[in-house]
């Protein structure tokens, strides 16, 4: 008989806890603990994913004070002073798995000094095509360097919380993302798109979270091929897998069945139809402690103490907000000037010219589920690094609104900086409401009706309110066309107005050095040899100006090398169609494409 287990043993406590548990209150433990019409509410009208952690699996009674979960990919995304680092795909450019393992444990102990114990930073979908929205958030277009920098983060983030990986899988399609069947080949999911998530994986995440779309027929959050037989069988995967929020979970039963074991952030769908399913017969509670099991194994691993607020903008985490900037900053070209001297850097300069609306405006990333919120006045625009860097020089600004005014103040000056780029006005994540009408016609009713004694003779004509509203929201989306935020661009040129301040102002200065801000690939072929310095700079954070100064004035020389391929014309990429119901997903994108295709090596 083997010997009994210390009673220090997660494991073993878990167990005990698990039998201390009634039947309501491990249903309970299968989904978060905000309700879900005040949780509607608080996040329309009081900009909720900002304020304050998302929580789940409280239970004072056995002294479980539950999963705490914040998003981070560039930062928390809390109000309150949080550190703001250059975009994941920024990072992917410096190529530095200890440089991401470190902002991976800085971003953790200022999520913890929220209150905050489980970090949705590791976002490792592969780039199959650089126009998608959410590009900024992965790190590239291949697995192997995706996986590596997605297990840094991964380790880094467990010293202080728990690692939330996502989105499991097959997510690059922002448009569509509530719609997209993802049709692709056991090869191609086992070679490209599922071996950076068992990276990870090994690396010790302690959660996966479930994409929304679909692959192979099957929605992500109830595909027993994905979750149960890959994940949880062929990786042994011991942790817990949560529903991507809100509309995650179109099928209560067929979710749980699968392998999802938290519905996340509201008492939605599961609330609504397991309860029933399991008085009837028709869910076995081995799956319901299997999954409660794997939440109190977790909540037990979390590292104990606090973190006080003072771990925000500390010194450290400045310097490497900083240094991560300047690890991503990437050259893309620095030609000879007539005197022979090459554009970069900008050496014995009487004066400068920087141009460009985003040269002196803050542009950190997208607005959607990982836009952070620095306080006001302590993140460096391009514009301010330089003149912080070089106080002695007469630096001129034009926000370039007047392609000839900026051509006149570019001609009197003895360089000029264009900052050109993206923002999330044009690319970043997309909400199209008109797809999740059928998870809207699941919404439980409050929970003053479902505790009244007419909610059994009301329940036949609340589905009907529900329908309604989810005909509403579908009809109100359609008027309004649908775009709640910029989504995926199929276009990878700069807006023609940008393309005109560049061309005016490189034929008035000929020693004009472009730095494109964005998060995916910007097509430059058609004016990039009109200048003789072009640098990327990404989004990159809020120490992203003093990094820039750095690299333009030489005191630092560009590392950083591309994540993904930037195609000349974009018939070089592969298919893409942001509002396409189907898609199917091959061996070749990126560079692999380049080479079989077109024999570019």
């Amino acid at each position: 008989m083997s010997p009994p287990l210390p009673a220090a043993d997660p494991g073993a406590r878990a167990q005990e806890l698990l039998a201390k548990l009634s039947t309501s209150e491990k249903l309970n433990l299968l989904d978060g603990d905000t309700p879900f019409w005040s949780g509607m509410v608080d996040i329309a009208l009081r900009d909720a994913s900002h304020r304050h952690p998302w929580p789940a699996g409280q239970l004072p009674r056995l002294g479980l004070g539950g999963l705490h979960f914040v998003d981070g990919p560039r930062g928390v995304v809390l109000e309150g002073g949080a550190t703001t680092f250059p975009v994941p795909m920024a990072r992917g450019a410096s190529w530095n798995p200890e440089l991401e393992e470190r902002v991976g444990a800085a971003i953790a102990r200022e999520a913890r000094s929220f209150g905050a114990n489980w970090l949705a930073a590791v976002c490792v979908n592969l780039l199959r095509h650089p126009g998608w929205g959410r590009a900024q958030e992965t790190y590239g277009e291949d697995p192997l360097h995706v996986g590596a920098l997605g297990a840094a983060m991964t380790r880094g983030i467990e010293r202080h919380a728990i690692a939330c990986v996502k989105h499991f899988a097959c997510y690059s399609i922002d448009s569509s993302r509530f719609l997209v069947d993802v049709q692709a080949s056991p090869r191609v999911l086992q070679e490209l798109y599922l071996p950076q998530f068992r990276a990870c994986i090994e690396a010790g995440a302690g959660t996966v979270m479930s994409a929304y779309n679909r692959v192979n027929g099957q929605w992500c959050g109830e595909n027993g091929e994905l979750l149960s037989r890959i994940l949880k069988g062929r990786w042994g995967f011991q942790g817990l897998v949560v529903s991507d929020f809100i509309f995650g979970v179109r099928n209560g039963i067929a979710a749980l069945q699968a392998g999802l074991d938290l519905e996340m952030p509201f008492g939605m769908i599961f609330l609504g139809s397991l309860p029933d399913a399991l008085a009837e017969g028709r869910l076995a509670m081995e799956r319901i402690d299997d999954a409660v099991l794997r939440q109190l194994r977790l909540q037990l691993r979390i590292p104990s103490g606090e973190v006080q607020p003072s771990v925000r903008r500390c010194p450290e985490h400045l310097a490497l907000a900083r240094e991560a900037a300047r690890q991503a900053i990437v050259l893309l070209r620095n030609e000879p000037l007539i005197e022979g001297q090459p554009a970069l850097p900008l050496l014995n300069l009487g004066s400068l010219a920087v141009i460009g609306e985003l040269a002196d405006r803050l542009n950190l990333g997208d607005r959607g589920s990982s836009d952070t919120r620095p306080q006001a006045g302590v993140a460096v625009t391009p514009l301010q690094g330089l003149r912080q860097a070089r106080p002695d020089l007469p630096i001129n600004y034009s926000d370039g609104s007047n392609p000839e005014a900026a051509a006149g103040l570019a001609a009197t000056c003895d360089g000029a900086v264009v900052v050109v780029g993206l923002d999330w006005r044009l690319e970043g994540e997309h909400i199209h409401p008109g797809d999740i009408a059928p998870i809207l016609e699941q919404i439980p009713p409050p929970n003053w009706l479902l505790r009244s004694r007419l909610w059994p003779a009301t329940r036949p004509q609340w589905r009907r309110v529900a329908k309604l509203i989810a005909w509403l929201t579908s009809h109100a989306s359609a008027r309004q066309g649908g775009d709640f935020a910029a989504g995926d661009r199929t276009d990878l040129g700069l807006p023609p107005a940008q393309v005109a301040l560049i061309r005016s102002v490189a034929a008035a200065n000929p020693r004009t050095v472009v730095v494109l801000m964005g998060g995916g690939a910007i097509r430059c072929s058609d004016w990039d040899r009109l200048v003789p310095g072009l640098l990327l700079l990404w989004y990159p954070g809020e120490q992203g100006g003093h990094a820039l100064a750095e690299v333009l004035l030489g005191s630092v020389s560009p590392s950083g090398r591309l994540p993904f391929t930037i195609p000349i014309r974009e018939n070089q990429l592969p298919p893409f169609e942001p509002r396409a119901p189907q898609a199917r997903y091959d061996l070749w994108h990126g560079y692999r494409r380049l080479q079989r295709h077109l024999g570019v090596c």
